[in-house]
């Protein structure tokens, strides 16, 4: 039986964001340090149906072209997003092309809505075009675990293949469980990551129903996510996809591979008590179980990738869970932003995109700023806001990537600086 005391160390070897405007990973993050905004207008729907939202959106991809006709007939843009990703990861990470199915190794996905755009558009097709037959692919294009199991396929994962849809705080869950799996001896490497397309319409009329969409004119369009604002009014809805490759510390420095951090902790829980509405506790509780499982002093985060999805009460909430984690001295000099302003919220991927992010501004000792955030709310007062600009921290430790969701998940991922950066 395995000594419950004994971890196995886990490396972050490789990572991807998927660039809406077609660039390279290090471009997006080139953006996000200048805080550059990717939000800009969306037009959906058609037949007075739809509208005009702020949003992030790629623009057309040739899926044919880097995953061929086949791949792209069986699969939903969701999956594909996936397995493009996967991809970039898996080069960034330097392992070689699989040659046989590896049953240490696995992949957990994170997604919230999965294959929605393959049901709209079967609903479309079926109620308003009058199709009495659909496409026999349906199922397996549109369920949840179709990107996951596509990158299982891809890439030979035998150990496992496992989705994880928890709103917004799919993706880090994805990646703590997988941080877990390879932490307690079960697994030596896994891909985790995930993706969303949230801008089909029935999804944007609901969330608009909800009141929290945020406005903007197309003029101002990239300005229209404001966390920590006192004139937030809102989130915006983008489409992205991110994945990280970890693998036990051993195994990747007995191939050489690049150490771009330690994931070192990961917390979660449950607020237990309202499905939209947060509860600070409950966040405090993921927070203190990610440093508790990480092993690190309070003193040693040097930055908190906020949730901060730009909502008058989810804002401030957080930044009190923080303050009561940090204590008010400490929190005043504990650096925070939300990368969402700049890069929108991507349901059940943006854990991953946040991780992403964290880890990047760990390897180059620079942290991005919450975009446009030029007055601070007072009720979301009491931290060090990262504005303006990006901020240099040579010395940085450690930091922490939040992920707060619907139904009261919440999930905090930690990761230190790997040793020889």
């Amino acid at each position: 039986m395995r000594d419950p005391r004994s971890r196995t160390r886990v490396a972050v070897t490789g990572l991807s964001i998927l660039d809406p405007f077609g660039g390279d990973t290090n471009a997006l993050m080139d953006r996000l340090l200048a805080g550059q905004s990717s939000v800009r207008p969306f037009d959906y729907g058609d037949a007075g149906l739809g509208g005009r939202t702020p949003a992030v959106f790629f623009d057309p991809i040739d899926f044919e072209a880097r995953l061929g006709k086949a791949l792209c007939r069986a699969t939903d843009p969701f999956a594909r997003l996936a397995l493009l990703a996967a991809d970039e990861a898996w080069a960034h990470a330097a392992l070689p092309a699989p040659t046989s199915v590896d049953p240490r190794a696995g992949v957990n996905w994170g997604t919230g809505l999965g294959g929605i755009n393959t049901f709209e558009n079967g609903y479309r097709a079926f109620w308003k075009e009058g199709r009495q037959r659909l496409s026999p692919m349906s199922v397996v294009m549109g369920m949840n675990n179709a990107a996951s199991a596509q990158l299982g396929i891809r890439y030979g994962l035998g150990g496992q293949a496992v989705t994880h849809s928890v709103a917004c705080a799919s993706a880090a869950i994805a990646i703590g469980d997988a941080y877990e799996r390879i932490r307690d001896g079960h697994m030596d490497l896994m891909l985790a990551g995930g993706s969303d397309l949230p801008l089909a319409l029935g999804v944007l009329r609901a969330w608009d129903a909800m009141h929290m969409l945020a406005p903007g004119d197309d003029e101002n369009a990239h300005l229209a996510c404001r966390p920590f604002h006192p004139e937030r009014r809102g989130l915006v809805l983008a489409e992205g996809a991110a994945c990280l490759v970890l693998e036990s510390m051993d195994r990747a420095r007995s191939r050489g591979a690049p150490i771009l951090a330690e994931l070192c902790g990961f917390g979660a829980s449950n607020d237990a008590n309202h499905v939209v509405r947060p509860q600070k506790h409950g966040q405090v509780r993921a927070i203190e179980k990610a440093l508790a499982d990480a092993r690190l002093p309070h003193d040693a985060i040097g930055y908190v990738n906020a949730h901060g999805t730009a909502t008058t009460e989810g804002d401030a909430i957080e930044i009190d869970a923080l303050r009561s984690v940090f204590g008010t001295q400490r929190a005043a000099r504990l650096p925070v932003s939300a990368t969402k302003a700049a890069h929108g919220h991507a349901m059940g991927a943006t854990g991953a995109i946040e991780a992403a992010i964290t880890v990047m501004a760990l390897q180059r000792r620079s942290l991005p700023p919450t975009a446009h955030l030029d007055v601070i709310d007072p009720a979301c007062a009491g931290v060090d806001h990262i504005r303006d600009r990006a901020r240099e921290v040579p010395g940085i430790v450690a930091a922490l990537s939040n992920s707060f969701a619907f139904g009261g998940s919440n999930a905090v991922l930690a990761f230190s600086r790997a040793d020889d950066d």
